[in-house]
């Protein structure tokens, strides 16, 4: 039974007379929308495919000039007389021990199987055979004069640094990386230090018509000048006075998100914790974790008189000795 190939231009999208970038562009668009690894509709992988032969025939100058002008018969080169309509493969009926007797190749000059890898494979599938020709296929591909086994491309690695706010509350944001090279990445709220973010098909481009890699982001948080991330938890100083830490008081406290009003109970010392609930982190359950304010006493560096004097008559009729208290 012929198969039909499609339009290799109508696969990308792309106009014949796309440029190399334009044929670049789309491909890269498509693989992030069909890898695998990302688009789990079971018609994703087989799109997936189709649209990297297609890159793999455009890409290269050559593939493309003969495309252009043969047409479906381009792997065959000239000599399309037993093509059959769809480049020189044709499967006879009725297979006999799982070989290949009942298929028939035509090379056109030079004889070379390069050209065939890609679709020798998606007809029969990466299986062991009898000898083809010169050399032996097994596990993917010819090798020496044979088909070139298909490989995946390696993924590639980057760092995207991130501030405390820009983790928490996630969203869309550019990146450049080495080369002028920019990307639009979506970031999970809550995204913690050393977690990866991937971008499908960014990665480095396959060989033998396999699928391009991926790109992997590693998130690192930048330290914060107020918060400290422990967990889901975060944890923050809140200064507070002589007079409100004996005293009570109620003053703001700066949030990750915004500000907050506190209550200091009276007669809170050093290191006492307040607990937020809700205000730490974003979880992958939609909820958060705490923020806690840590007290510190700070006193004024410089005194005015009123103020100097309020103190020694504090030290005067205080009967408090902190280092008994302890």
């Amino acid at each position: 039974m012929p198969v039909a190939y499609r339009d290799y231009y109508e696969t990308l999208g792309v106009p014949r007379d796309a440029s190399a970038d334009d044929i670049r562009r789309a491909y890269r668009k498509l693989a992030r929308e069909f890898h695998p690894d990302v688009n789990k509709d079971p018609g994703a992988e087989d799109r997936f495919k189709e649209v990297s032969e297609a890159y793999e025939v455009l890409r290269d100058p050559e593939k493309r000039e003969r495309y252009d002008r043969l047409g479906s018969n381009w792997r065959a080169g000239d000599d399309v007389s037993d093509a059959a309509g769809f480049g020189g493969f044709r499967q006879g009926g009725g297979a006999s021990g799982g070989g290949f007797d009942d298929v028939r190749v035509s090379f056109g000059e030079g004889g070379g199987f390069g050209d065939f890898s890609d679709l020798f494979e998606e007809l029969f599938g990466a299986r062991s055979g009898r000898g083809f020709g010169r050399g032996s296929f097994s596990g993917g591909g010819f090798s020496g004069d044979g088909f070139t086994r298909s490989r995946r491309g390696a993924d590639l690695e980057a760092e995207l640094e991130l501030s405390l706010e820009e983790a928490a509350q996630g969203g869309h944001r550019w990146v450049t990386l080495g080369g002028g090279r920019s990307y639009e990445v979506t970031i999970p709220p809550g995204v913690r230090d050393g977690q990866r973010i991937r971008l499908a098909g960014e990665g480095r481009e396959g060989s033998g018509g396999g699928p391009v890699g991926d790109l992997l982001l590693r998130v690192r948080l930048k330290p914060h000048t107020r918060f400290r991330l422990q967990g889901d938890d975060l944890y923050t100083d809140l200064p507070v006075s002589p007079w409100e830490a004996a005293l009570g008081a109620t003053v703001e406290l700066r949030t990750l998100d915004g500000t907050a009003q506190v209550k200091v109970p009276a007669g809170s010392s050093c290191g006492r914790r307040l607990r937020l609930r809700g205000e730490g982190m974003p979880r992958t359950s939609g909820t958060r974790g705490d923020l806690y304010a840590e007290v510190r006493i700070l006193v004024p560096k410089r005194l005015s008189r009123a103020e100097r004097k309020a103190f020694e008559q504090l030290a005067e009729t205080s009967k408090f000795d902190p280092r008994r208290s302890t």
